[in-house]
């Protein structure tokens, strides 16, 4: 019997060209200062979480905080979240391949605020229609008569 593979995400998944992320691990109170890694290419990314590249393997399950670097943005924004998963990246030059699911938004302590859904809407219409453009492009070649 063949598998279908079914999306199971909710939320649409986009591109940002050249944007980043740097992350630190939950400590108590992310007390620790600085990042564990910083401007790791971000792969992907949706109103529930991102995917980029890491040299370092994080477990599953563990919390972190993200910094999220956007070009022509001045002030990066920042999510929390769970490792919710973690491969081998096929590249030579990035170990990992990291994948965060968001914590809830809200108000509350370890919720996002709730602007920063709004600031990944945004985004997500930007950078979405930029994807959709980008794929129609070649297809317009069909369109030509030639003799």
């Amino acid at each position: 019997m063949e598998e279908s593979k079914i999306e199971r995400r909710a939320c649409v998944r986009f591109k940002i060209p050249g944007a980043t992320v740097s992350y630190q691990k939950k400590t108590m109170f992310f007390t620790k200062p600085g990042f564990i890694e910083e401007f790791c290419p971000l792969l992907d990314i949706s109103r529930g979480g991102v995917r980029f590249l890491a040299q370092n393997l994080l477990k599953q399950n563990t919390e972190v905080m993200i910094k999220i670097s956007v070009p022509g943005e001045r002030i990066p924004f920042t999510m929390k979240g769970a490792v919710k998963w973690a491969s081998p990246a096929e590249g030579k030059t990035y170990k990992y391949q990291v994948g965060v699911q968001f914590h809830p938004y809200g108000e509350t302590k370890d919720q996002n605020l709730p602007g920063n859904l709004v600031k990944i809407i945004a985004l997500e219409q930007k950078f979405l229609e930029k994807d959709e453009e980008d794929k129609e492009a070649p297809d317009s070649k069909k369109d030509e008569f030639q003799i």
